[in-house]
């Protein structure tokens, strides 16, 4: 997948997984992998941005395998910037394939 799209839509997904449940870092990094295929690495600098941005707090909360675990929770201001993400992403994608069908279409 094209490295910009994944950059585009990495803070939507990491909002959207977090809206669901808290989770921490490697565990996001993990979940995101099932369907997109993402480095740990540039998960780690997008979820500090979100925190310092007031989109989400963190926690640390015990681990029976190893240290403690830092879980990243959405924030009310973090929810509606989520929606708003959300859509944006909509109409944006919508547009998109509306694109590609009329573009297709005369192939």
């Amino acid at each position: 997948m094209n490295v910009q799209f994944k950059k585009g839509v990495l803070e939507l997904c990491v909002l959207v997984l977090i809206s669901s449940r808290d989770q921490y870092g490697y565990e996001l990094a993990q979940n995101i992998s099932k369907r997109i295929n993402v480095a740990e690495g540039s998960l780690y600098p997008l979820l500090r941005r979100l925190t310092k941005e007031d989109y989400c707090t963190t926690y640390l909360a015990e681990s029976t395998e190893g240290p403690s675990r830092k879980y990243y929770t959405l924030t009310n201001k973090g929810e509606e910037y989520m929606n708003e993400l959300i859509r944006d992403w909509k109409e944006f994608s919508k547009g998109v394939s509306e694109l590609i069908e009329e573009a297709t279409e005369n192939e």
